[in-house]
């Protein structure tokens, strides 16, 4: 079970006065992974908003436990503790995230990462779209903070849960079996849960739409993501699950659908377990609504190919594919804490072979910002963020820029073909793809 526990922490934002600094984008360099550094693309930067965040925890009775149990899992409750970002009515001193990755010796591995998001603030005033953030394989929510907490102060109630998944250096089936067969149920249950109590407003909840969801995943929770958001399970993941998986193969699995949701994040998601592919039929092109997925075209765990026949797979809602070049599976978790840089299991666990971190989680803040704006709060000013963009970003040329260093933002078509919102020196080694749907509004 990952811990997680909140503290004042001297690298974190120290007074009420300090909110305007706090909240410029490039200030302290990218100190809190939430902040990006002044060469972050332009969507990257923080909202107005200052950000809280609350521990809570929801619990599911009579779930069944691939871990446990000989003959078949056992039954039990299923507690889910969360993480909780959301807009905040006033700025507090921030806050130290305490957490765990399991190392190679199965033994978990302490370390902190600093926040800007204060605990238990008072909730800004309004409705705000509600995110379910899901983790992958072995990690915690902590290490997804980046992300959390920069939505948050854009006006997002972001909800991740920690899944507790066994040890990734176990190599049992039943081990296996758990992320497995977990994942997508757990993520079907908070966003109900989550979405009920928006509905009866009850605590933070109460700040969130329920009308108006969004899900993200990393890896293993790419894939719950995109089984969430409607892609039939293969029958053969039934095996994989120790049969738990079964009653929601192919078109069984409506249970598991997302209510009002609008829009999916899929950052490196697993598309296959082994030999076996997750999805059957249309696969993920079943998913109705539109889809960014994002992923290292030297991905070795999920498969870069793999990963990108989910973007060509005919669908019926818009669909986007960041790639970056030569990057590996290792693109969505905070840069590696000091704790984590003494092993190479360890800091491998966050860090690129070829891209630095601070690139890396800014444009897809970037991206992640111009899509959910534009999909979820129906922000029709971010397409030009998402649309009309040159494949390979290197192609894009800006006429009349000044030569040299250039901080300006491109300004996108007609302009310019440098990537809108990026810095002329800085949208290098990515493409960005778009497949429209017939139809689509």
């Amino acid at each position: 079970m990952r811990r997680v526990s909140f503290g004042f922490g001297l690298a974190a934002v120290v007074a009420l006065t300090a909110v305007a600094t706090a909240q410029r984008p490039g200030v302290g360099q990218g100190d809190v992974p939430a902040r990006p550094p002044v060469d972050a693309p332009e969507l990257a930067r923080l909202g107005l908003y200052p950000v809280g965040v609350q521990r809570s925890r929801f619990v599911q009775p009579g779930q069944a436990d691939p871990l446990q149990g000989k003959d078949r899992p056992a039954i039990a409750p299923r507690e889910l503790p969360l993480l909780i970002w959301y807009p905040a009515a006033s700025a507090g001193r921030g806050t130290t995230y305490h957490t765990a990755l399991s190392g190679e010796d199965v033994r978990d591995v302490a370390f902190d990462l600093p926040g800007l998001a204060s605990p238990d603030r008072a909730v800004a005033v309004g409705r705000f779209p509600l995110v379910i953030l899901a983790h992958g394989y072995g990690n915690s929510p902590d290490v997804l903070s980046w992300l959390g907490e920069n939505l948050a102060s854009k006006g997002y109630v972001v909800v991740a849960p920690a899944f507790r998944d066994p040890p990734i250096s176990i190599r049992t089936d039943a081990a296996r079996a758990g992320p497995i067969a977990r994942r997508p149920l757990d993520i079907a249950f908070v966003t109900a849960e989550a979405q009920a109590r928006a509905d009866k407003r009850e605590g933070v909840f109460a700040a969130a739409d329920p009308t108006r969801t969004a899900l993200i995943g990393y890896s293993m929770g790419g894939y719950g993501v995109l089984t969430v958001g409607g892609a039939p399970l293969n029958p053969a993941m039934g095996t994989l699950s120790r049969g738990i998986l079964t009653p929601y193969a192919a078109d069984q699995a409506s249970e598991l659908r997302a209510k009002n949701l609008k829009a999916i994040v899929a950052l490196a998601p697993a598309a296959r377990f082994g030999d076996v592919p997750i999805w059957t039929g249309q696969g993920v092109g079943a998913v109705p609504v539109p889809t960014l997925i994002v992923v290292g075209d030297h991905d070795r765990v999920v498969g870069h190919e793999a990963v990108r026949a989910l973007f060509t797979a005919p669908a019926p809602a818009p669909r986007y594919l960041l790639t970056f070049a030569q990057a590996g599976h290792s693109i969505a978790l905070t840069p590696a804490p000091p704790a984590m840089r003494q092993r190479f299991w360890d800091m491998d666990w966050f860090e690129d072979a070829v891209w630095r971190k601070d690139r890396l989680l800014p444009i897809q803040t970037h991206f992640i910002t111009a899509f959910l704006d534009r999909y979820v709060k129906g922000d029709m000013a971010k397409d030009g963020y998402l649309n009309g963009l040159t494949v390979q970003s290197d192609e894009g040329r800006w006429p009349g820029a000044p030569v040299g260093r250039v901080a300006q933002y491109s300004p996108g078509p007609p302009a310019s073909t440098v990537w809108k919102g990026f810095q002329p020196g800085r949208a290098v080694g990515m493409s960005f793809e778009y497949r429209p749907a017939s139809g689509w509004r």
